[in-house]
């Protein structure tokens, strides 16, 4: 009897310890799952972020942002005058985009020009003169070459004194807008005007002179325009006279005469 129940013992003891490692692995293989899952969770997050990464980095407008093209710095500021636009056009643009400029710009690979519906000479000159003349004040292409180009062309038309010469009074504000402006080009294209017309319509200008030089005088003391600024008084004194002469020492006391 004591020997049975010695084995009985022992028989129960090794079902109990046999019992204690099974769960024992159990536990170590649901733990080692648990890893395994938690593992494999990380890295699919972790590849999602890096594809999405990817993605964000390699999209054609982040490219371009990163890298620009060279044509951008290349390109003028231009502007597509029969598409959409951000903000209310310029009554310049308004009018080039309806095509009430009869001409075109026409790119050359040098140089661009103007083609001309009909000859200048036969176009009236109020108010597509004055229009031209507004268009000085542009910042962008085509409408800054379309202006000055067209301003000068017409202005060397046979007949451009009789023409110019009454519309001076409505003229005149608009080239002093032009000269007042703070973007430097847009200076340079009114100066440049103004000895056109200079050229043309003479000591007619005389009376309408003194409404430019407070402009040209504030200007001179920008160094990069002291020599440009000293040419066209020049100018408008040779093609003035005296008359004009006497109005720029008025406004100009520093203005050194070309009789000098």
């Amino acid at each position: 009897m004591e020997k049975h129940s010695r084995e009985n013992k022992r028989e129960a003891m090794q079902k109990s310890e046999c019992h204690g490692v099974v769960q024992l692995r159990n536990r170590k293989a649901g733990s080692c799952d648990q890893r395994t899952s938690s593992s494999m969770q990380i890295k699919h997050r972790t590849t999602v972020q890096q594809s999405n990464s990817s993605s964000s980095t390699s999209s054609p407008e982040t490219a371009r942002k990163v890298h620009p093209r060279p044509s951008d710095k290349l390109n003028p500021k231009t502007i597509n005058p029969f598409g959409e636009q951000s903000r209310a056009p310029s009554a310049f643009a308004a009018i080039y985009s309806k095509g009430g400029i009869p001409c075109r710009l026409v790119h050359g690979s040098v140089k661009h020009r103007l083609q001309w519906e009909c000859p200048p000479e036969n176009l009236p000159f109020d108010p597509l003169l004055i229009t031209l003349a507004e268009g000085l004040r542009e910042t962008k292409h085509p409408y800054t070459f379309v202006s000055k180009e067209g301003f000068r062309e017409l202005l060397l038309v046979q007949g451009a004194l009789e023409k110019a010469v009454p519309l001076l009074p409505r003229l005149i504000p608009v080239l002093k807008a032009a000269l007042v402006h703070m973007d430097d080009e847009v200076f340079a294209r009114g100066l440049n005007a103004l000895v056109q017309l200079s050229i043309v319509v003479g000591p007619s200008l005389n009376d309408h002179l003194k409404h430019l030089l407070t402009s040209l005088s504030k200007r001179l003391r920008d160094k990069k325009f002291k020599e440009p600024i000293t040419s066209a008084l020049q100018k408008l004194e040779q093609h003035g006279g005296n008359g004009s002469l006497i109005i720029i020492k008025s406004k100009i006391p520093t203005y050194c005469s070309i009789c000098c």
